[in-house]
């Protein structure tokens, strides 16, 4: 019996001296933090079992971005995403989709209540393999996240739920998780996002000026509310971040004051809203620009390195070009001042052309086939988990060359 207890206790001291000893050498380097803001899709709209659409590929890069987020364990293929696939367009055949038109069009009866019984076994065999895949996404012990993804506020590690509700993601996921694989010691992300807002307005940086009133919100009635509340995101943005500088300890287990933090760079994912006005749109590079230029004041950190993800809703290269938003956001990367230190990231090019060919069939139709891949309209890139993993991993790649680039 002492014998035994002697190889619990030395089994206990080695798990701890372990854990501690993970801990102190996390502690010796600085909490890098990363700022992450902008619109609806940094917000993120994709539920996580549509990552598994990153079976469907036979890229290289896809594979690793598979290993990089799904746990190795997990028992997840291409089979599983075939059979989810083929269970949808049978539940699709069985009910019409969406509408559920075929059976709310038979008659009450054994045929039908067979029918309906088939539909709820398959129904819970989607669910299931959706669970099961929203499960065995990988959760970091060394990349925490602070975020506000519109009325979703949370803290902790990086894993699934830090979307736009507790089952979705942003470019924040695979962006965190492909971070910890280049840079070493423990990494923060403060994520400020909100749907539906722009950068002209909403985000207006203090160097832009003060917003000037557009001939009908003068006659609104309502001048002074908007003049009051212009830039109201772009307050909201540092004052929540300031809040969790403040509040280091509370937000990763293993900020050391001692060894401090650095803001390591800043990651902004937005546009959509800006498109829409010729003043929005004219008005973007020079904006863009501003709020870079503010952002470094505001943290005082001169050359922090700045990514900007290009508005690629188009799809296409042609469709991307002619969209004076992107351009703009392409134009204020390569400012003369910005040399080495901005970059930006095409999120066209990450676009899941396999979940939008299931789109295109007609998504109300094929609804049960189309949640299989996508849970959003193309505004919010299909809310697909196989684009945001993309997306993150893209922003990852451009930060860790950014910063690269400073160390030389």
């Amino acid at each position: 019996m002492h014998l035994s207890f002697l190889k619990k206790y030395c089994l206990a001291a080695v798990v701890v001296f372990v854990i501690s000893d993970g801990r102190a050498a996390l502690a010796e380097e600085p909490l890098k933090i990363f700022i992450l803001a902008g619109q609806s899709n940094t917000v993120g709209h994709a539920r996580a079992h549509t990552i598994a659409t990153l079976f469907a590929s036979d890229n290289p890069r896809d594979k690793e971005l598979l290993e990089l987020v799904i746990q190795k364990d997990s028992g997840l293929s291409r089979k599983t995403l075939e059979a989810q696939l083929a269970r949808g367009v049978k539940l699709d055949e069985f009910t019409g989709g969406i509408s559920n038109d075929k059976i709310k069009a038979m008659s009450d009866g054994p045929e039908k209540t067979a029918l309906e019984a088939k539909v709820k076994t398959l129904k819970d065999q989607q669910e299931a393999e959706k669970n099961k895949i929203t499960s065995s996404c990988i959760v970091s012990d060394r990349v925490y996240i602070n975020s506000i993804a519109d009325r979703n506020k949370k803290s902790g590690k990086l894993g699934v739920g830090y979307g736009g509700d507790g089952k979705k993601i942003g470019p924040e996921y695979a962006f965190g998780l492909s971070m910890a694989k280049k840079i070493d010691g423990p990494i923060l992300l403060i994520k400020t996002s909100w749907g539906g807002k722009s950068l002209n307005y909403n985000f207006r940086p203090p160097s832009a000026g003060p917003y000037e009133l557009s001939e009908k919100e003068k006659a609104s009635g309502k001048a002074e509310d908007i003049k009051k509340n212009a830039s109201l995101n772009y307050r909201m943005m540092n004052e929540a971040i300031h809040q969790v500088l403040d509040n280091l300890k509370d937000n990763h287990p293993a900020y050391d004051a001692k060894t401090g933090y650095e803001i390591a760079g800043f990651v902004w994912f937005q546009g959509y809203n800006d498109q829409f006005s010729p003043e929005f749109r004219d008005n973007y590079k020079n904006n863009m620009i501003n709020f870079i230029k503010d952002v470094r004041e505001e943290y005082k950190v001169p050359q922090m390195p700045f990514v900007i993800g290009v508005l690629g809703t188009g799809m296409t290269a042609e469709k991307v070009a002619a969209n004076q938003v992107s351009v703009a956001q392409r134009e204020a990367a390569k400012a003369p001042e910005f040399a080495n230190n901005v970059a930006a990231v095409e999120s066209y090019t990450e676009y899941s052309m396999f979940s939008n060919k299931v789109f295109q069939k007609g998504w109300p139709e094929h609804y049960h086939e189309w949640d299989t891949v996508g849970s959003d309209r193309p505004y919010h890139y299909l809310g697909s988990g196989a684009f945001f993993v993309r997306l993150g991993d893209s922003f990852a790649n451009s930060m860790a060359d950014l910063i690269a680039r400073q160390k030389k």
